[in-house]
């Protein structure tokens, strides 16, 4: 660690049984946020069939979530920071799980899409709070000689818990879709419970937040993620999209340079200073491309290749999470003992031989022949997700944990968000193109076949059945249902341009491993105090 904790924080946290106890207590709330990034995609086209929904409306709903993950994570960090961690990971689980509640709550009818992106965005901003707090704590309840082995455990359990996402979404859709966003209410209570139990305290800093920093990355992030989003709808030549991705970037460029003049910004940018952290921030990155908007279109190739149930996909997407977590152990004993670099190196590798190999398998139809490839891809992100992020938080400067924690979650989560879109786009343009010709092959004229080949990729995205284009008995319908068995090979081939594309960005993640340093965090400053942050590097007086 850069330094030294300050007196009364570890010291005046819950020692023995309590800081398990706290432990436990961050780890349950946390588990809630990386359930909910994979537990909703089992669901989909049930809340598809019962709501009426668009498979683009579908993907908003889906990508809500992320967005605001993504754009409110560098506030929740620096606010566990300034009103204390244990306030901010309470207020974070409300605001979670009453949006759980009201997205379970969904009325049918025009409003329901509206309904669930917005409390879907609300449920990403409780998850934004809540995880940046949650590290904090761990940090200050564990002295420095345990702290290690503690955000070890936190964020190897924390993402293998991603796992139950699948598998839970696949039990309870057989009772109703609803159920997935209401299991999260057992889980705060719990939470909340254990974090009462362990008595953590708070530690607070006085100092203003930085609203106009915190206005930027938020109406940057959107903008730019907006673009990318809605480049399959606009299209990649419309003007509108490159509007959106290049003014949203252009706004985070003035985010970083209003916050490099300003006394008390949102965001330490000298902890950029360091390449390894740097490094760690861009393997985190390109990995997270991959991982999560793995879950949106392995479960629904399993549904519509496959025929697969929802149960089923979920135990298609286990063999992924038999290699993580595998891995993630391992890699956790490389990482005590020689570093991250090693660790994010193999896993770059493994994981882009993962999903390149797994992508070579998707057009033989068949789950189990698949097992091999999908473990292999997932051992890959176990190599780097808890590596790479304790690495990060390991070389916070002046102990600003939350705020170094909203950085590196910041980045993971606008990866996912950019990862579905550019994804999604590229299979809805390819599954386009192979209906186009599968029905001209069976007759239809072509401005019809086209015309339908775009509504089969958009619907079959959110519905494995197709029952709105086959229902009607009208002569185009019959050409789709009689041509179902080469639309499910359509869309297996579609897949692979994604899961291909996945392995790129794990390749591209390899150089950026190249880029670390080695070794593990620095104690060269561990002398320091860390509550005086008057002399971070960066920080203006």
């Amino acid at each position: 660690m850069y330094t030294k904790q300050p007196s009364g924080s570890a010291r005046e946290g819950p020692r023995g049984p309590s800081q398990s106890m706290a432990l436990a207590a961050m780890m349950f709330a946390v588990s809630m946020t990386f359930i909910d990034q994979t537990i909703v995609s089992i669901a989909t086209p049930d809340i598809v069939g019962e709501l009426g929904l668009s498979a683009s409306g579908m993907q908003w709903v889906v990508n809500a979530y992320l967005l605001a993950l993504a754009a409110f994570f560098a506030l929740g960090g620096r606010l566990a920071d300034l009103l204390g961690p244990r306030r901010v990971v309470v207020a974070g689980t409300v605001v979670f799980v009453v949006s759980s509640v009201l997205c379970g709550c969904v009325p049918k009818g025009d409003f329901a899409l509206t309904w669930l992106i917005v409390f879907r965005a609300t449920q990403g901003l409780g998850a934004a709070l809540l995880f940046p707090a949650a590290l904090a704590v761990v940090v200050a309840v564990f002295p420095v000689e345990r702290r290690g082995r503690a955000l070890a455990l936190f964020f190897g359990v924390t993402g293998a818990l991603t796992a139950i996402g699948p598998l839970l979404g696949g039990w309870l859709t057989g009772w109703t879709w609803r159920a997935i966003f209401w299991v999260n209410v057992p889980v705060a209570v719990v939470a909340l419970i254990l974090t009462a139990l362990a008595h953590v305290s708070d530690r607070r800093r006085d100092e203003p937040l930085d609203v106009p920093g915190a206005v930027l990355i938020v109406i940057g992030m959107g903008v730019s993620v907006l673009g990318f989003q809605q480049a399959s709808a606009w299209g990649w030549d419309s003007v509108l999209t490159w509007v959106c991705i290049v003014g949203g970037l252009v706004v985070l460029w003035l985010f970083c340079r209003y916050e490099l003049r300003t006394a008390h910004p949102l965001v330490e940018l000298a902890v950029f200073r360091d390449r390894a952290f740097v490094a760690d921030g861009l393997v985190l990155f390109f990995s997270m491309l991959a991982f999560v908007p793995l879950f949106f279109f392995a479960s629904v190739y399993a549904q519509v290749s496959l025929s697969a149930s929802p149960n089923q996909a979920a135990l298609y997407l286990l063999y992924v999470f038999a290699g993580f977590a595998l891995a993630s152990q391992w890699g956790g004993r490389i990482l005590d003992k020689r570093g991250a670099r090693p660790t994010l190196k193999i896993g770059c590798v493994v994981g882009a031989v993962g999903f390149a190999l797994w992508a070579g398998k998707l057009t033989d139809l068949s789950m189990h022949d698949q097992w091999p490839y999908a473990a292999l891809a997932g051992a890959g992100i176990g190599f780097i997700l808890a590596p790479a992020s304790t690495d990060a938080v390991n070389r916070a400067i002046d102990a600003s944990y939350g705020e170094v924690t909203g950085i590196t979650q910041t980045i993971r989560n606008y990866a996912a968000s950019v990862g579905l879109a550019l994804f999604g786009s590229l299979l809805t343009h390819r599954m386009t193109e192979n209906v186009d010709d599968t029905l001209q092959s069976g007759g239809m004229a072509a401005g019809t076949a086209r015309s339908t080949a775009r509504s089969v990729a958009e619907a079959i995205t959110g519905n494995a059945d197709d029952q709105q284009l086959s229902a009607g008995g009208s002569a185009v319908a019959r050409t789709v249902q009689e041509s179902m068995p080469e639309i499910r090979m359509d869309f297996a081939e579609a897949n692979q341009w994604v899961f291909y594309g996945m392995a790129i960005a794990l390749g591209v993640g390899y150089l950026c491993a190249l880029r670390h340093p080695g070794g593990t965090s620095g104690t060269e400053r561990a002398d320091e105090p860390s509550d005086d942050r008057s002399h971070a590097p960066g920080r203006s007086s």
